[in-house]
């Protein structure tokens, strides 16, 4: 009877016992923190923050011009390929020649030939004008005023008096016509003087085509596309207009621009001469300044979204941005330099929109302690924090 007590008193021991340890053991576990994984720790940074709008379109030169010839002809040599520079004034391309410059030759004779008939014009009316002065119409007019004084004294006949006044009057009707021949003279002159203006305006014509047919870059800048081969024919823009033939298009890209778009929620935020940033694929970590230039004055709608067109001028001095190229800029509307920094996750609102982070404290039950932030401008990935952290505080992510 004894030894069943003492065994019964062990078992209810030993079980009081491990309900003890049990106790202690579940105490221990709930009082302890629950350990925060890493990838929820972040640090409060200081670093620089912009403000801002996103236009996103292609690059384009800020200057392109389409080449077309002013003359007819066949793709004789092409001296640029796509991708090169070119200088102003830098020959492109060359038309085929030979008929230009046969026409030339056949103008050329044709002044000269226009130019030979002047000097004979010339030298006809200065015949003219020597044999108008008729020196005989004044001795025969003093042989007529004679006359009539020796038949007035009865010393001349009628029939010397007729003949003299007919010799008079003879001498004055050849002296109207000689200047008549003068006047006639004369004209041919300024006849000739009009077929040589007009031989020379043909031959400056011609060399005006035949340097046509030497095709060169009106800027300085580089080929984006060239569209024709050798011997291939060239239709002129003087006779085909808008229709003629594309030889090549230049595009100066010293300077480039961006044709982005804005949604109209956003519109209202940029303004001309705003600085930008400006980032395209190729160039990953680079940033290329630009100012906004231009914001269209009417916003454009597809599907049911309006958006306004937003030009941003770019130093392109290095020649990295290439046209056509797609690239976002970031209009800047305000920018902060070296102020405390946290991610926008770590950001925590109550009802009432205030505003907190969860601080890192391993003596908090939860591992952190909330604490009230005054928070300043956002990118949409990081925040500035005005006060309640300091650099180096870590933060546990909600």
């Amino acid at each position: 009877m004894n030894t069943r007590l003492r065994v019964r008193l062990l078992l209810a021991g030993s079980a009081a016992l491990l309900l003890l340890v049990g106790a202690v053991v579940v105490a221990g576990i709930l009082g302890k923190a629950k350990p925060i994984p890493p990838e929820k720790i972040v640090t409060a940074e200081r670093g620089d923050i912009a403000r801002s709008v996103v236009a996103r379109g292609k690059i384009e030169p800020l200057s392109k011009v389409e080449v077309k010839s002013k003359a007819n002809g066949i793709i004789k040599a092409l001296l640029v390929d796509v991708g090169d520079r070119v200088a102003e004034d830098q020959i492109l391309a060359e038309l085929d020649k030979v008929d230009l410059e046969a026409q030339v030759r056949e103008a050329k004779a044709t002044r000269d030939g226009e130019e030979a008939n002047l000097q004979a014009a010339i030298a006809a009316e200065a015949k003219a004008k020597i044999e108008a002065a008729n020196p005989e119409l004044e001795f025969i007019r003093r042989d007529s005023v004679r006359a009539q004084e020796l038949f007035k004294q009865k010393i001349a006949s009628q029939q010397q008096l007729d003949d003299a006044s007919r010799a008079l009057e003879v001498s004055k009707n050849r002296q109207q016509l000689l200047e008549a021949t003068v006047q006639t003279a004369g004209a041919q002159v300024e006849q000739a003087r009009a077929r040589v203006a007009a031989a020379k305006a043909a031959l400056d014509r011609a060399e005006e085509l035949l340097r046509y047919a030497t095709i060169r870059a009106p800027i300085a800048g580089i080929v984006l596309t060239r569209n024709v081969e050798l011997g291939d024919a060239v239709s002129s823009i003087l006779n085909m207009g808008s229709a003629a033939t594309l030889i090549m298009t230049l595009g100066d890209v010293s300077s480039v621009y961006i044709k982005g778009e804005v949604d109209e929620a956003d519109i209202g935020k940029a303004d001309c001469g705003q600085h930008v940033r400006t980032k395209v694929e190729a160039y990953p970590t680079e940033s290329f300044d630009g100012v906004v230039t231009r914001i269209a004055p009417i916003g454009k709608e597809l599907n049911n979204v309006t958006t306004f067109e937003v030009r941003v001028s770019i130093a392109n001095l290095q020649g990295k941005l290439r046209a056509n190229m797609t690239a976002n800029a970031e209009i800047v509307l305000e920018e902060h330099k070296n102020v405390l920094l946290i991610p926008e996750a770590a950001l925590v609102y109550d009802k009432d929109k205030n505003v907190s982070a969860q601080r890192l404290d391993p003596a908090a039950k939860q591992g952190w302690r909330k604490v009230p932030l005054k928070i300043g401008i956002s990118n949409g990935q990081r925040t500035e924090v005005l006060e309640g952290l300091k650099a180096g505080d870590k933060l546990v992510l909600p």
